[in-house]
């Protein structure tokens, strides 16, 4: 084990996808509890945004070995929280980010003496063919399916840092596994709010599946947790601590938005057999955009899929901070504010052009 930094010295992380949706929630928290953060970013918009979040930017991108290294002079620990996470595309583009950008983050960690890595990987790295999974555990191995490329380049991520384990004295991984991810200003609800707009929304199964989630912020917690507890090489699931079902926990996302879906259903079996011939079409005919449904999409909600999550109680001291049910009120206060703002920028529009 990794002897850990004396409690009272301000420590330096650096955030990779510091302007994504769970950077953005990890950042602040960080801070909050004082740590020095940096945050990269490939683009002048990504790191003005981590700049916004309180925290130094410097300019490099996954690809670039080199420039990794000078942004992570002086850091103790990473959080590699950067991915490219679809449903559909090209299996090239997902090894581009998630496999060789691991590559790189973990080569440049090495070479510029970090501690520790900590990463966030995905429970779905343990899903193979569509089967029940109930309760399942670190034991289980990964899978890398055809179908899914995202799951499978994540699991093949995770070999990376395994294998850096070692490999330079002083440098560790770890990776924490989440579930469906959730919270304010998740970027999946408001595809899922169009969806069910058109009328385009079915029920998998009926929606019955048992189903793991995880909000944000007690993702947050455990990958901070992570930084100093966690063993060296591990891998836990982390949740909710409460399992739900795809409906209930659906149902009451898009509730948070005004939103109400029909109480249609498409047979699991079918709805596989459609994403396959729908795959087919997208890449033989090269259409634009993504399928309206897909295998990847069908196998990380289409079975019941929930999490055992006694390895990060036990060794990371990790408990859920926030419940379901506070999470799903803030949802709901935040588009009540939305919807407020917008609101007074119509009634503003309007007398604006009163005066006109």
């Amino acid at each position: 084990m990794i002897p850990l930094p004396e409690a009272s010295a301000r420590r330096t992380a650096l955030v990779t996808g510091g302007s994504g949706f769970v950077g953005g929630h990890l950042i602040p928290r960080l801070i909050s509890g004082d740590w020095q953060v940096r945050g990269i970013g490939r683009s002048a918009a990504s790191r003005s945004a981590v700049a916004a979040l309180g925290a130094e930017t410097r300019e490099a991108d996954l690809c670039d070995q080199a420039a990794l290294e000078r942004a992570m002079a002086g850091v103790d620990t990473v959080f590699h929280v950067a991915a490219h996470f679809r449903l559909w595309g090209p299996r090239r583009t997902f090894r581009a980010m998630n496999v060789e950008g691991t590559r790189n983050v973990v080569a440049a960690a090495e070479r510029a003496g970090v501690r520790r890595i900590v990463y966030v990987s995905a429970a779905a790295v343990v899903m193979g063919r569509p089967e029940l999974q109930r309760g399942v555990t670190e034991d289980l191995p990964l899978h890398r399916m055809g179908f899914a490329p995202y799951s499978a380049s994540k699991a093949e991520a995770e070999d990376i840092l395994r294998a850096a384990n070692g490999r330079r004295e002083g440098l560790s991984t770890v990776a924490i596994r989440p579930p469906f991810i959730w919270g304010p200003d998740m970027p999946a609800l408001d595809h899922m709010v169009e969806t069910v707009k058109a009328g385009q929304f079915q029920w998998v199964a009926g929606g019955g599946q048992a189903l793991s989630t995880c909000h944000v912020d007690n993702l947050c917690h455990a990958l901070i947790l992570a930084a100093d507890r966690g063993q060296e090489g591990a891998a836990y699931f982390v949740s909710d601590g409460i399992d739900t079902t795809l409906k209930a926990f659906l149902t009451r996302l898009l509730a948070s938005r005004g939103v109400i879906p029909k109480d249609r259903a498409v047979p699991f079996g079918m709805a596989w057999t459609l994403a396959g011939i729908m795959g087919m079409a997208w890449r033989l005919l090269r259409l634009r955009g993504e399928p309206p449904i897909t295998r990847q999409m069908l196998r990380l909600i289409g079975k019941d899929f929930t999490l055992d999550i006694s390895r990060a109680r036990t060794e990371l001291g990790y408990a859920p901070i926030l419940t379901p049910e506070a999470g799903f009120r803030e949802m709901e206060r935040a588009a009540t504010g939305r919807e407020a703002d917008a609101t007074a920028s119509r009634h503003g529009a309007t007398h604006l052009a009163a005066q006109a």
